[in-house]
């Protein structure tokens, strides 16, 4: 009896810390977020001011709150530009400071099904501006050297494409002349190359820097628990890199992060997309993480300070840098750290703190959507895979229990016999156990096992690009988001829209966050996948522990109903391969199964 209670105890407190869990992210998170919100604005007075700040020299000024247009041709400006068309991108850079502030990533869309692509860069004078620059700094240069609103010459090429790289170049008319080389390949990444020649009678000391800056934070981004949004960085040197993170909530809290790193990165990451500066990985560079109040706009910045170098008259030097701009594949990722050095370069992506359990189940998922050409498929393979691997762990566990649902009777009759005798209960209950070598906490192993599957596959659903917008089959479009069916439109023949209704709207319809009641297929067939697994296991011995466990699928049917649709493709189709598992294996000890009963009623009808 003893092991027993222990057996449902333990189940009691996994099931238990699941459903915080899930209360924690999709209740007590949002919460939290608003409370951070609030600190936020109340330590907006302790940012950075702009007046004050040594910024990193030829800082651009930020535009006036007031003036924010919605007219893109019109916040692009007079100042001539160079078209960006590739693959993957399309934009242009201003010759004023070089900036690329006008991006979008065209095989992306904003909205399923929508042509509009994602926009990643927009430029100073829109709302929520987001670029970057690139430039040089110097004491006492005569004629100065090149900044934000320097305004470059083209003087090669005419469009930017992975096959015709641009020229520019700019004279200070004091004897320093600068040629810049702008390149960008099929992906995202832009290489900048700047040629310096003194052509004075005097040494001058200078040194390249780079800045990613997006002037205000959207209200949709780093209000996610479980997800990183904001600055992002390797810092360190060879063999002892180390990542850093500041979340956008907590960057006006640190105004200024800075760090001393041989080569590594930086940048502003958000869900899906990176923009991040590349300097060479042999160069010492100081790089920082700023957060400042310009002009009413909440600044971040991200930055990197080049070595200092001289160049002696009739001499010149010659800089490299780089700016990925684009989606976070895991493909492209790791391309780029392997090809150019970069480390730590793929976890730009949120592999979170189960990282040696999320990138490789990622790894397999994506191995096996190359095989099959269906993410969904892929989950179904992988669920398969993971049975096959704990396959002589769930036998076991499926063995203990179709055996002490045999025993049920004689469980039955001792509790019958010995009612006034607790002690001697559990003596005769334990020498049944081991006469019938049973072990009652064997039934609880799968469980603890499959919830850091759980939730690393969770993570793989919701931070990996490859899996947004990714189609299963029939009306599942995207895994990445909730079923779209809905119970209030009989999935889909009533055409109507539940969320119109007066307060109760926003519980009818499943918008992918907190609880909802607009429960979907996906959900209910999960909630009867998980009611028949726990009708096929024996019931509580205890009548209070059966009435919670007889909830449970009810409970947890309402709290999956707001997880990715991948996610409940991936448990429904679990519990699926459980059932069919444990009915092979209780007919092998001829066990009573809810599965035979039903069929045997169907039978009997028929007669």
């Amino acid at each position: 009896m003893k092991n027993e209670n222990t057996r449902n105890m333990v189940i009691f407190v996994v099931a238990t810390a699941v459903i915080l869990i899930l209360y924690q992210i999709f209740i007590l998170g949002p919460q939290a977020e608003q409370q951070r919100a609030a600190a936020e604005a109340a330590a907006a007075s302790q940012t950075v001011d702009a007046a004050s700040e040594p910024a990193l020299p030829g800082a651009a000024p930020a535009e006036s709150a007031a003036v924010f247009t919605e007219d893109r041709s019109e916040a692009l400006g007079t100042v001539a530009r160079v078209p960006i068309q590739t693959g993957s991108l399309r934009g242009s850079m201003s010759l004023q400071g070089g900036r690329i502030d006008d991006l979008f990533l065209t095989q992306y869309e904003e909205v399923q099904g929508e042509p509009a692509p994602v926009e990643l860069f927009r430029p100073a004078g829109m709302e929520h501006a987001f670029l970057a620059q690139f430039g040089w700094t110097g004491q006492n240069i005569a004629g100065g050297v090149p900044g934000p609103n320097t305004v470059w010459r083209l003087t090669d090429g005419s469009t930017l494409t992975p096959s015709t790289p641009v020229t520019l170049t700019w004279d200070n008319g004091q004897g320093l002349r600068f040629t810049r080389v702008v390149s960008v390949d099929e992906n995202y990444m832009f290489t900048l190359t700047d040629t310096v020649a003194n052509l004075g009678t005097t040494p001058i000391v200078i040194a390249p820097y780079g800045r990613i800056e997006r002037q205000g934070v959207p209200e949709t981004l780093g209000k996610n628990q479980i997800l990183h949004e904001g600055g992002i960085g390797t810092f360190g040197e060879p063999g002892g890199y180390t990542t850093t993170q500041l979340k956008y909530g907590d960057w006006t809290k640190k105004p200024r992060e800075q760090f001393e790193s041989i080569g590594g990165w930086l940048g502003i990451t958000d869900k899906y997309w990176l923009a991040a500066l590349i300097p060479d990985q042999n160069e010492t560079v100081e790089a920082e993480f700023v957060a400042r109040d310009a002009n009413g706009l909440q600044m971040r910045e991200a930055r990197l300070l080049g070595e200092a170098r001289t160049i002696n008259p009739g001499r010149q030097i010659t800089e490299e840098q780089r700016l990925f701009a684009g989606a976070k594949r895991n493909e492209i990722l790791a391309g780029y750290e392997k090809e150019l050095g970069l480390p730590r370069f793929v976890y730009a992506i949120d592999w979170g703190f189960l990282f040696f359990l999320t990138r490789p189940i990622f790894l397999l998922v994506h191995f096996f959507q190359g095989l099959v050409g269906n993410f969904g498929v892929a989950i179904l393979l992988l669920t398969l895979t993971i049975k096959l691997i704990m396959f002589p762990l769930a036998n076991k566990s499926y063995e203990s229990l179709s055996k002490m649902r045999k025993l049920q009777p004689q469980m039955e009759k001792i509790k019958t016999q010995f009612k006034d005798d607790p002690q001697k209960q559990q003596q005769e209950t334990m020498a049944l156990y081991q006469r019938e070598k049973i072990n009652p906490l064997a039934g609880c192993l799968p469980i603890l096992v499959q919830i850091p599957v759980f939730y690393a596959l969770y993570k793989v659903l919701f931070v990996t690009i490859e899996m947004r917008h990714a189609p299963f089959f029939g009306w599942i479009r995207d895994l990445s988001a909730p079923d779209p069916t809905n119970i209030w439109t009989l999935f889909g023949l009533i055409p109507w829209d539940p969320g119109s209704i007066p307060l109760l709207g926003s519980l009818l319809v499943n918008s992918g966050g907190g609880f909802t009641l607009g429960l979907s297929v996906l959900a209910i067939f999960y909630g009867f996948t998980m009611w028949l697994q726990q009708a096929m296991n024996p019931p509580m011995p205890d009548p209070v522990q059966r009435q919670i466990f007889a909830w449970m699928p009810v409970i947890f049917t309402f709290i999956m109903a707001v997880f990715p649709a991948g996610l409940l493709v991936y448990w429904a189709w679990n519990n699926v391969l459980s059932i069919a598992q444990q009915y092979f294996i209780m007919n092998r000890f001829g066990a009573e199964n809810p599965i035979d009963d039903f069929i045997a009623k169907l039978k009997s009808k028929a007669a």
